[in-house]
């Protein structure tokens, strides 16, 4: 009788490194996690990779022999098939073999990627997007983090490079991104332009029921949400938060041409608020409408657990 197969996801965060131990069928057998401690230099992060790894074995009662490979997806600019970091500003890496040092570590086969490729991997695979094998994942957070699945294979560019999807000008001279360039989708689409545009609005409206909060600094990506019903300042922002949002999405749809795009985040807790009027506009104004393949409009469902099971899928191969 052959033994289950095993492997190890893991995913790397500037301030927490997440794992987990999923079998053969895609089932997580254990999860945990501990700290990154990124300012304690390179060995200690892999230190605690590696620890964690142990953590896991022991949590899970398995040994190291049943285990396949480490997967892990990491934030930064990735060269997946050395398993370099080249730069990580989160983690304080450049020119990083973490994927060797972690083998020597552990003695076990280390695959990675960029953390939200591995996500869109772990949607597409396991989660929401299950059913196909042409996904376009984009994750709406402090940025936006994207990921492409082109015939069940993660399209990652020259160099590991590519899919760098928040990026995608929408707006020429626009607000100013993080990443030096002018409207960018990730300067209207994260939650952190949410809150951005919810605070302009207050302050542009002294009398909106959004006061009701009692002050600016209690705004979160929610608060528009939950008053556009009876406040037009709200109503405002949401709709120009869906309209931006929902010019990029068609933007990638028409680039890709995936059978479903898939939102991550927390905004996404909006449900059919936000989904259905980007569907709409998405179907509209997708290039040929209704006369070619129509893109669906999907809310991610692994949550948290993404990247891990993107780690997985990534050393597995499938």
């Amino acid at each position: 009788m052959e033994k289950t197969k095993y492997y190890i996801g893991i995913d790397l965060g500037g301030t927490f490194v997440k794992g987990g131990i999923v079998d053969e069928n895609g089932n997580l057998i254990v999860s945990d996690k501990v700290p990154t401690e990124a300012k304690s230099g390179n060995d200690k992060v892999v230190s605690n990779i590696a620890g964690l790894c142990m953590l896991l074995l022991e949590k899970a009662k398995i040994t190291k022999e049943q285990v396949q490979g480490i997967g892990m997806g990491v934030p930064g600019l990735i060269d997946s098939q050395n398993g370099i970091v080249k730069y990580s500003n989160n983690l304080h890496f450049e020119h990083f073999d973490i994927a060797g040092a972690l083998q020597a570590k552990t003695g076990l086969p280390v695959k990675i990627a960029n953390d939200a490729n591995v996500a869109a991997l772990g949607e597409t695979k396991f989660g929401c997007g299950k059913e196909y094998d042409n996904t376009v994942l984009l994750t709406l957070g402090t940025g936006v983090g994207g990921g492409v699945v082109i015939g069940g294979k993660l399209f990652e560019g020259n160099g590991s490079a590519g899919a760098e999807l928040g990026h995608n000008v929408i707006a020429a001279g626009g607000e100013p991104c993080g990443c030096g360039r002018k409207g960018c989708l990730e300067a209207y689409a994260s939650a952190t332009a949410l809150i951005r545009d919810t605070k302009r609005a207050m302050e542009a409206n002294r009398d909106s029921a959004m006061w009701e909060i009692g002050s600016i600094d209690n705004v979160t990506g929610k608060t528009a949400f939950d008053y556009m019903e009876k406040d037009k300042a709200a109503k405002s922002v949401v709709d120009n938060y869906i309209e931006k949002l929902g010019v990029g999405i068609v933007n990638h749809a028409n680039t890709f041409r995936p059978q479903a795009v898939i939102l991550g985040g927390g905004v996404c807790a909006e449900g059919d608020r936000l989904v259905k009027p980007l569907q709409e506009m998405l179907n509209e104004e997708i290039y040929a409408g209704a006369r070619g393949p129509q893109v669906k409009l999907l809310t991610a469902t692994l949550k948290n657990d993404a990247g891990i099971f993107g780690a997985v899928a990534l050393i597995a191969g499938i």
